[in-house]
């Protein structure tokens, strides 16, 4: 490591030990308690990856002086293979600090608003759209995620128009983030007499979901009507106003939300939904701010950039950001083989910013 690097950590683990001090003393106000808690839990991960690194450095240099002076050559032989296994280790040890250092996106521990539209495509887009919107369902309860669908629009043919959902849990945006853009698929419709594959595509957002004092909503700039809500086909599944429609007039952005049978708990829901959508542009506004660091991470946010093919008659599942190509589109589908995928990604995207640092 750089001596400048060096400096820096001895530096980070002196202020570790200060703030300890200073959380074990009294006298500290609850909002300056506050504050120094959360530079203390946010500085002890880097701590305890320097600590370790420092120990294997240590046990190294203990173990190549053993090996240097023992006339025992027994002895020698085992110090010699005790320390290649710990300079093996260092490498990875470093690259655990440097990465720990880097900066961290503020809204990796947020739940997320997902949402799915078919796109492209007919009726085989919107069928295309319900099985992600089912992928990530799967993928949520497999890593014990809450899935709580705020509003799906069905097409009555087992598709879906669009479809939404708050997804909570740990590191519930921090591992769907990247999954934003458009989504390809590659098949043979059921409804295709001459077996010829079609593509058609489907849209995916993952938003950060924002709390009230996150985006604040004056309510003069709102428009909200209610009507009836409707099922597939447009039939009338409500025999009352429930269904809210709200317009924020500033942005245009409209949110609709059917799903609950009273109004009350729609309105609720389409703000949720629409404070997430604001708190969003806001995101995405910084990060065009910061265009080019941007340009050297994976994918640029952009809702409209191709970033995924599922072809289906050769199995297989391609990532156009990272050029990974999986062939095991069925575990794919089931969210067993998204692992793989998300973390193949994130791998990507930390090696992006370490060379963007200099690392």
């Amino acid at each position: 490591m750089e001596a400048s690097l060096e400096a820096h950590l001895e530096q980070l683990v002196r202020r570790h030990a200060e703030l300890s001090e200073a959380l074990a003393g009294s006298g500290l106000g609850g909002a300056e308690f506050a504050k120094l808690s959360k530079e203390y839990s946010e500085l002890s991960p880097v701590v305890e990856g320097i600590d370790s690194l420092k120990r294997v450095r240590d046990e190294a240099s203990s173990i190549a002086n053993i090996a240097e002076t023992t006339e025992d050559a027994e002895l020698q032989q085992l110090a010699e293979e005790e320390l290649r296994i710990l300079l093996e280790r260092l490498p990875g040890l470093e690259q655990q600090v440097r990465l720990a250092l880097l900066p961290r996106d503020m809204d990796d521990q947020r739940n997320a608003i997902l949402e799915v539209r078919a796109g492209t495509g007919g009726e085989e887009a919107a069928l295309f759209a319900a099985e992600l919107f089912r992928m990530y369902q799967r993928y949520a309860g497999l890593r014990g995620w809450r899935f709580e669908i705020l509003d799906l629009s069905e097409t009555g043919l087992g598709g879906c128009k669009e479809a939404s959902a708050e997804i909570s849990g740990g590191d519930v945006f921090a591992r769907l983030k990247f999954e934003s853009g458009v989504h390809r698929v590659q098949r043979v419709p059921e409804t295709e007499a001459g077996g010829r594959i079609h593509t058609s595509a489907a849209t995916v957002a993952v938003l950060p979901e924002a709390e009230e004092v996150d985006v604040r909503i004056d309510e003069k700039e709102l428009r909200i009507d209610v009507f009836r809500a409707s099922g597939p086909g447009g039939q009338s599944v409500n025999t009352t106003d429930s269904a809210v429609r709200i317009t924020h007039l500033p942005t245009g952005l409209v949110v609709i939300q059917q799903d609950e049978k009273s109004q009350h708990k729609n309105k609720a829901k389409a703000l949720k939904v629409l404070r997430s959508r604001l708190y969003d542009m806001e995101r995405q506004a910084r990060d065009t701010a910061r265009a080019a660091e941007r340009k050297s991470q994976v994918g640029t946010g952009d809702r409209s950039e191709r970033i995924r093919t599922y072809n289906f008659p050769q199995g297989r599942v391609t990532d156009h950001r990272i050029n990974l190509t999986l062939y095991k589109i069925e575990k794919v589908m089931s969210g067993e083989g998204l692992d793989e995928i998300v973390d193949a990604i994130l791998t990507e995207e930390q090696a992006a910013r370490l060379a963007a640092v200099g690392g």
